[in-house]
């Protein structure tokens, strides 16, 4: 198969292009300009690897599309910027770039060039409608209203996006007679995750011996799903022809969890037991997320099977030795 992914030097981007290539038979065009993921040794023994081709670029320019000849099989969109840092310091940013290189990469497809297109979505497009309805969509079924409570919160900067994207997907789609997915991912973590995230930050502040240890909230809940099942269950929502058309979940439903548990979880497995300092949570933050992952077992006979316990303690260690390399080089 011919395979485009976009945003392939991304976290979730990185791991699905490197899972896809695997099979050898799979020709992997990853797109990206490092906006978010970095060209670290990881991603450059993806790019080097037979059956993968790197295009370094922006996806927000429309003269870039010139370089794609040919069909592909298979489109995955995850190219955007993420991170609730950037949402609050770069709200504009996060729309631009979400908005403009979907739009520009679903205008260069069509019928000849694109066998199927999938856009990577996120349980940010509905967290406004489950903050005003507490406890009310849990497990989140992918029939929940979207919405945007607060215009002037950039942290809907991003679930905005995300809405924006999956009207543009639909529409566009079938306007053409393109087969389309739609994915929503739902709080996935591994290696290579970036810095400015939950866990990640918990590292860093384990790292740094930090005490009081803070932690922002703590009673919220998030259903955690490890990169390997996501990346696993995202090729199967794009081969399956019953997901065509569709909105489908990807999560792992079984392990909703608080955010102070999953703290204590970290430091059991680093060796490290501080004071804990609990801090509000930041505004606008969802009090409980979970999805409802029974649709995407039903049409693909997916389901996540990775345990926090399981996936944790090898994403401490590699980013134990990510700021030890640091330490070195300032």
């Amino acid at each position: 198969m011919r395979i485009i992914v976009t945003g392939g030097s991304g976290f979730i981007g990185y791991h699905l292009a490197d899972y896809l290539s695997n099979n050898r038979k799979n020709e992997v065009t990853v797109i990206d300009n490092h906006e978010r993921g970095e060209p670290d040794e990881m991603f450059k023994a993806l790019i080097a690897k037979p059956n993968v081709i790197f295009l370094n670029q922006d996806m927000t320019r429309k003269d870039f599309y010139n370089e794609l000849s040919g069909r592909y099989d298979c489109i995955y969109h995850l190219a955007a910027i993420n991170g609730t840092k950037n949402f609050y310091e770069r709200p504009y940013d996060v729309m631009r770039v979400n908005i403009l290189s979907l739009m520009n990469m679903l205008e260069w497809c069509n019928t000849e060039n694109c066998g199927a297109f999938m856009f990577t979505s996120s349980s940010e497009a509905y967290a406004g409608t489950v903050t005003q309805n507490p406890g009310m969509y849990i497990p989140t079924k992918e029939t929940i209203p979207l919405s945007v409570t607060d215009v002037m919160n950039p942290r809907w900067s991003y679930g905005g996006s995300k809405i924006t994207g999956e009207l543009l997907t639909v529409n566009y789609c079938r306007t053409h007679n393109i087969s389309f997915r739609i994915i929503r991912y739902h709080n996935i973590y591994g290696v290579r995750m970036g810095y400015d995230h939950v866990l990640p930050e918990f590292f860093r502040r384990i790292h740094e011996r930090v005490n009081p240890f803070p932690v922002y909230g703590g009673e919220e809940t998030r259903a955690f799903c490890a990169v390997e099942d996501a990346v696993m269950a995202t090729e199967a929502v794009m081969l399956s022809q019953k997901c065509s058309g569709e909105i489908v979940h990807i999560g792992n439903s079984s392990q909703e969890m608080k955010i102070i548990d999953l703290l204590k979880l970290v430091l059991k497995i680093a060796g490290y037991n501080p004071e804990i300092k609990i801090l509000p949570a930041p505004e606008g933050c969802v009090m409980r997320r979970c999805p409802d992952t029974g649709k995407l077992y039903e049409l693909t006979g997916f389901r996540a099977m990775v345990t926090p316990e399981q996936a944790l303690p090898e994403m401490y260690r590699w980013y134990e030795e990510r700021y030890k390399e640091r330490e070195k080089l300032s």
